[in-house]
């Protein structure tokens, strides 16, 4: 409703001053000079009233949105308010004769926008700051969260409205540098509000995260969320608004995307910890193996292809939508194992440990790279 009643509304703000123009050309031609201001008043009062009745109808509207936490519909206001701003010198002029209470209606509007606006963005930091930890507001294979995408969403909705959503800021502080606030003041404050959002939504996501219980999980589920946070900066001007008071931000999320692939990483350990050169026996080439050295090479091997399926049927189910990062993820992973694998079986294939050498080396190391080249892809 509020995004049908923004249109007419900028239409009827135009039109007014169009009109007002008019009838006070039309007005001088026909009613004394000594009248002229105060006939002009008169007539005009109905159409001011209703225009402004309409205006407060919508700053009302905007502020039931901000109850319902419904923000988006809040940005409404936006393009009215830059609106009023830019006809604001046509309608000064218009008015300039008339009682100070005609004058004052239209900054007292502006100020009502700007007001409601500034609580709508501080509410909405909030909001991103206690969205509650709810399991089954989860996605279950780590993929970025729905609080994600709708915080960048409004962010990048706010780029339409830099000046209008900066000046709204400004409006709220009491500062001496605020009372004769610059362009560049207000870009400042809009890039502390859109570091304030973004850090909000970071430490939000940390607290989401520790409701997984498996952490390579968790690691996966901020690694989706902080890939698609930097990517959503870097293809719009959000990037820019960040910098001008956070400089490092960008080198910021790519270290923490990194971290996130390291701790999954050692997800797989547990599976390459039984193949791994400092964990095996000692023997000596053409010398028969002792009972208990074959049954440790059993076990290696086992303990290797169980936690091999096991891993790839868990961590097949979850998502990495970001296809550079997931090939990226999928490759290192590949190269580990199967170089750990590739000298294990390279080492003990050829021993006599069994009478069923099938049982125990089931994969050929292609295979192995085969099954990782799997994970993240429920089609596969």
């Amino acid at each position: 409703m509020l995004d049908v009643e923004t249109d007419a509304y900028i239409h009827c703000v135009s039109a007014f001053v169009k009109l007002a123009q008019s009838e006070y050309q039309l007005l001088v031609e026909v009613i004394p000079e000594h009248h002229q201001k105060k006939t002009f008043d008169s007539l005009i009062q109905d159409a001011l009233e209703g225009l402004m009745l309409e205006g407060e109808n919508i700053v009302s509207a905007a502020r039931k949105a901000i109850v319902r936490h419904d923000f988006s519909a809040v940005l409404a206001i936006f393009p009215i308010l830059r609106h009023l701003k830019q006809t604001k010198p046509e309608f000064d002029q218009v008015l300039q004769g008339t009682a100070a209470s005609t004058k004052n209606k239209l900054p007292g509007l502006i100020t009502s926008m700007e007001t409601v606006g500034a609580k709508a963005l501080e509410d909405f930091a909030d909001n991103i700051k206690n969205d509650p930890d709810k399991e089954y507001n989860m996605p279950k294979d780590g993929t970025v969260h729905e609080l994600t995408s709708n915080a960048i969403l409004f962010l990048q909705q706010l780029l339409d409205f830099q000046e209008t959503a900066g000046a709204m800021l400004a409006s709220q502080e009491t500062s001496s540098s605020a009372t004769s606030y610059s362009s560049e003041f207000s870009r400042r404050l809009l890039s502390t509000y859109i570091c304030k959002v973004l850090g909000n939504l970071q430490l939000n996501l940390l607290s989401k995260s520790k409701v997984y219980e498996d952490p390579a999980l968790s690691a996966i589920f901020l690694h989706n969320n902080y890939n698609y946070i930097l990517k959503a900066l870097e293809k719009s001007e959000l990037i820019q608004l960040v910098a001008v008071t956070q400089k490092t931000a960008e080198r910021s999320y790519r270290e923490h995307i990194e971290q996130q692939i390291q701790t999954y990483q050692r997800s797989w350990l547990k599976v390459t910890d039984y193949i791994t050169e400092k964990n095996l026996p000692v023997f000596q080439p053409g010398v028969k193996l002792r009972d208990k050295e074959r049954q440790v090479i059993k076990e290696r091997f086992k303990g290797f292809n169980d936690g091999l399926e096991e891993l790839c049927k868990i961590q097949k189910a979850w998502a990495i939508p970001d296809t550079e990062q997931r090939d990226k993820i999928r490759q290192a992973q590949k190269h580990i194992v199967k170089e750990t694998y590739g000298a294990f079986l390279h080492r003990y294939g050829s021993v006599p440990f069994t009478k069923n050498p099938e049982k125990y080396i089931k994969y050929h190391v292609e295979q192995v790279g085969d099954m990782i080249d799997r994970l993240f892809d429920t089609s596969a």
